[in-house]
């Protein structure tokens, strides 16, 4: 079937090339990408001892950093929508990571706290992300490290 289309093969592998740092496997879209998923794979290998998955590791940071924080906040900080947070935070409540309260002056807000063992899991598990954390900059100068998480950073922000 003619459709009155041709392909010129050589502009094409042309065109290719001139995209080629924004296709993958090449692309840096791609390879952040595949940084993140070995990066979650790891934390997940270190958690999954502890029954816990990389979002459980998120809202436990959050709490460790300031804790009682209304669900709404955990979200904000986690840029997480507020179902997907809440069978989360359900799910660390029934394991006796964390405990839920409404606010004393604004009883529509949920206050979610630590308790023991979220605390107590506060000593255990940083030591262990600190060294997947340091196997992925492993070779870089302290330098570079600062750089890249600037980077990084300066990414995030520019796509929000």
């Amino acid at each position: 079937m003619a459709t009155g289309f041709t392909i010129d093969r050589a502009h094409l592998a042309e065109d290719l090339a001139q995209w080629e740092a924004i296709l993958a496997p090449h692309s840096l879209g791609y390879r952040i990408k595949l940084l993140a998923q070995l990066g979650s794979r790891r934390l997940q290998e270190v958690l999954e001892p502890f029954g816990l998955t990389p979002f459980h590791w998120l809202v436990l940071c959050c709490l460790w950093q300031e804790d009682g924080l209304p669900t709404s906040s955990i979200g904000e900080k986690l840029q997480q929508v507020g179902g997907t947070l809440t069978g989360v935070i359900d799910r660390m409540e029934e394991r006796g990571l964390v405990r839920r309260e409404r606010d004393a002056r604004d009883r529509r807000i949920w206050r979610i706290w630590l308790t023991d063992s979220g605390r107590e899991l506060q000593n255990v598990l940083p030591p262990l992300v600190a060294e997947i954390r340091d196997r992925a900059v492993e070779g870089f100068s302290e330098a570079e490290r600062e750089l890249f998480s600037q980077l990084i950073d300066r990414a995030i922000f520019n796509l929000s």
